[in-house]
């Protein structure tokens, strides 16, 4: 489901309201945060998405200046339409509101151009100044969410895999590697020396711990933890 407000009047202070569209799949909580948006007078949402076809479509409709984002989304990763809306709508700033709170889905939705990040428990005031934040060309990032990307820009660009995918085990981490590189499931069987079932498996398994639906999301979520780089365990590499 798609709409789309009319017209977007210039508010009390003579400026014309921040116009924001909403990519939310939770009927409920979509219409929620409409309302808390829609209660100051500076914010107009000019267009909703349930889903990553829609957003396209509410864009060219609303010309937004924010998105606010749901990672989750029944066709797809809200990280894929992040980083298509940094290349194709440079104007358009994106401001993350998620459930993800691990460090993995964080740094995956900034290397892909979100201006902020905001977890779901975010209260209205919140909500609203991050709004205005990004839509003035700024970056913001809830209490937690500030402090953790502290952390790790402290730790000098090394990521630890393991730490940013804590649901995967040490051999998901390793399988993740080598599809990051690009290689199929037999290819991932010869390096790791295992039964290309078993691999198959593991595929299965870290899809579900990412919540990703395809191997291109999941190489997506790879590369930006730093995976799927240097030089192959066993020999060359093929070509991703």
């Amino acid at each position: 489901m798609e709409s789309e407000s009319e017209s977007a009047s210039a508010s009390p202070s003579g400026r014309a309201p921040v116009r924001v569209v909403l990519v939310e799949d939770h009927p409920l909580f979509r219409t929620g945060l409409r309302s808390a948006l829609e209660s100051a007078e500076d914010v107009v949402v000019v267009g909703e998405a349930e889903t990553l076809a829609g957003l396209a479509g509410a864009v060219e409709r609303g010309r937004p200046q924010v998105v606010v984002m749901d990672l989750s989304l029944p066709d797809g990763s809200g990280l894929e339409a992040t980083r298509r809306l940094a290349e194709e709508h440079p104007g358009v700033s994106v401001l993350v509101l998620t459930m993800a709170d691990d460090d993995g889905t964080l740094l995956a939705a900034l290397h892909a151009g979100a201006r902020g990040y905001l977890l779901k428990g975010a209260g209205r005031q919140e909500v609203l100044h991050a709004v205005r934040a990004v839509a003035a060309g700024g970056a913001v990032f809830g209490p937690d969410v500030a402090a953790r990307i502290a952390v790790l820009a402290a730790g000098g660009g090394r990521r630890d895999a393991e730490r940013l995918f804590p649901a995967l085990t040490g051999r998901e981490v390793e399988v993740l590697d080598l599809v990051a590189r690009g290689y199929d499931n037999r290819r991932v069987s010869r390096e790791l020396f295992l039964a290309e079932k078993t691999v198959r498996n593991h595929v299965t398994r870290i899809f579900e711990k990412l919540g990703v639906t395809t191997r291109a999301e999941a190489v997506v979520r790879a590369r930006d933890a730093g995976l799927g780089t240097g030089d192959a365990p066993g020999g060359d590499r093929d070509l991703p």
